[in-house]
């Protein structure tokens, strides 16, 4: 088993990780009856997938022997659907501190390699994923 999730009462869920204990809690989104105190359970899909970006970036650049990625940000966007309601579009915005220096030929295989991460791959086509870099 990969987690346990139980409904706390009040459109709120708290996901607990079985191998470390770690725990998650979301809300329903103030759009959709909640409290937003919380990741919502659709902003935890935008989020994993600039998550699971950044590690891939973070594994590529080991087996390469390029500089690690610390300090890489990703301001994550999520545009909601009516009807139905649903995730039509994650917009990633990929920051690259002054600090790191990548050469140009880096940059690409890292850039491509953002696309490619099991996230990317799982999400739904009809999805529209935008990314954005900023050296």
């Amino acid at each position: 088993m990969t987690s346990l999730v139980e409904y706390q009462g009040g459109l709120r869920t708290m996901a607990t990780h079985m191998k470390s204990g770690q725990q998650i809690i979301t809300d329903a989104p103030t759009d959709n009856q909640g409290k937003g105190e919380a990741f919502s359970p659709t902003d935890l899909l935008a989020t994993s997938l600039a998550c699971c970006a950044l590690t891939i970036m973070g594994i590529k650049a080991r087996a390469n022997g390029f500089p690690e990625p610390t300090g890489v940000k990703m301001e994550v966007s999520k545009v909601m659907a009516d009807a139905p309601r649903r995730v039509k579009e994650i917009r990633l915005k990929i920051i690259i501190p002054e600090n790191l220096h990548y050469s140009e030929k880096e940059k690409k295989i890292l850039e491509n390699v953002v696309k490619q991460c099991p996230v990317a791959q799982s999400i739904h086509p009809d999805i529209q994923v935008t990314y954005e870099f900023h050296p």
